[in-house]
């Protein structure tokens, strides 16, 4: 958390300072002329602090005035006036690759003094807002609005939606707003840092909401459910597919040999890699593991052979496709086996009976025939 500094100390310079800023949202320069100082509103002056705090659940911004002229010199504690507050609950957003998400932002604002407020027609005044996008050194304003106020405003980039009002009507305040973003069917290019900025005349506070992209990955293993191995040799190539994640950072593979000999618990052994990346068009990333494990022994039948795939979109237990080692000659008929083959002898013994009773009427209608013939 930061809080308690103090910018500027000069109250002058602070109304330059904000003048020179005080410019629309979407807008890319800002007036150089400091003529606008003079004009700067005498409620402005006054010591100012900056409070930040950022948490995993929320992160906010406050401008407070310093009541400086109620307190005494050797206060342990500074008394000051919230002025404007904008503040995020989602200061950390992960969201699933193709779905919608919502960045929230809220604000406050409190005039600084009654006569400040007398200065103010009735009512919430006009605001600006802005959310621009930062990711891998490159930013870019992606919306711009001014409720209440003119001028043209640059069109939305990559669909964004912000509900961009003041939330009530009271007409001397303090009043509260919305400017949450909307960013419909999210794609890997859109994650990155989001700056939510208010501007009120001579005032701005701004928040950072920090947007990820993430995809949980598919697991299959072939040949699947069963692997076939003589004592001694080698099954066959175990091949697992992890597909459709993202992103690509901290994905691990990790091969599993469970049960066998007393029911052990091991890392698979064998010669084991990686195939390249596949990209697909919503932005995900495919990839396959190999496992070519070595030869088995007669006290390894029945053991599984399992994938593990740990990933950021997982929970900490990864997820797992898995098959089962059969060793030649060491598994019996099982009742399944039994049942299977008394149906079949069941079922051969009926087609059997049936066509020696097609065979034997045939015959019979034959033998009638050349009896008729000969008559």
């Amino acid at each position: 958390m930061q809080a308690g500094a103090v910018w500027p100390r000069d109250p002058l310079r602070y109304c330059c300072a904000r003048a020179r800023g005080d410019h629309l949202p979407g807008q890319t320069s800002t007036p150089s002329s400091t003529s606008k100082c003079m004009s700067c509103p005498r409620a402005l002056d006054g010591t100012w602090l900056v409070v930040s705090i950022s948490s995993p659940v929320v992160s906010l911004s406050s401008l407070l005035r310093s009541q400086s002229e109620s307190q005494r010199e050797s206060a342990l504690i500074t008394m000051a006036t919230a002025v404007l507050t904008v503040v995020t609950h989602t200061p950390i957003t992960r969201i699933r690759l193709g779905q919608d998400a919502l960045l929230d932002l809220s604000f406050a604002y409190m005039p600084p003094t009654p006569e400040a407020t007398a200065s103010l027609a009735p009512g919430p005044p006009s605001f600006g807002l802005e959310w621009r996008h930062q990711h891998l050194g490159k930013g870019h304003l992606l919306l711009a609005a001014t409720p209440g106020l003119g001028g043209q405003m640059p069109a939305a980039r990559d669909g964004a939606v912000a509900f961009a009002a003041w939330d009530d009507n009271e007409p001397w305040g303090p009043w509260t707003g919305n400017g949450t973003l909307w960013l419909p069917a999210v794609r890997p290019f859109q994650e990155g840092s989001y700056l939510a900025t208010i501007h009120l005349s001579y005032l701005q506070g701004q928040v950072t909401v920090e947007l990820a992209v993430q995809k949980p990955p598919k697991v299959s293993l072939t040949p699947a459910p069963l692997v076939w191995a003589a004592p001694g040799e080698a099954p066959p190539e175990l091949l697992c597919h992890v597909s459709h994640f993202y992103p690509s950072e901290g994905l691990e593979v990790e091969w599993e040999l469970r049960g066998g000999p007393e029911g052990s618990f091991q890392k698979a052994e064998g010669k084991r890699w990686l195939s390249g990346l596949s990209h697909h068009s919503d932005g995900s990333i495919s990839l396959s593991a190999h496992l070519q494990p070595p030869p088995v022994t007669a006290a390894q039948h029945g053991a599984r052979y399992a994938c593990r795939i740990y990933h950021p979109s997982l929970p900490a237990f990864g997820r797992s496709a898995e098959v089962s080692l059969e060793v030649s000659g060491l598994s019996g008929p099982s009742l399944e086996d039994g049942i299977g083959l008394f149906l079949s002898a069941f079922l051969l013994l009926g087609l059997l009976k049936t066509l020696g009773w097609i065979a034997a009427s045939c015959l019979s209608t034959s033998k009638e025939s050349k009896e008729k013939k000969t008559q």
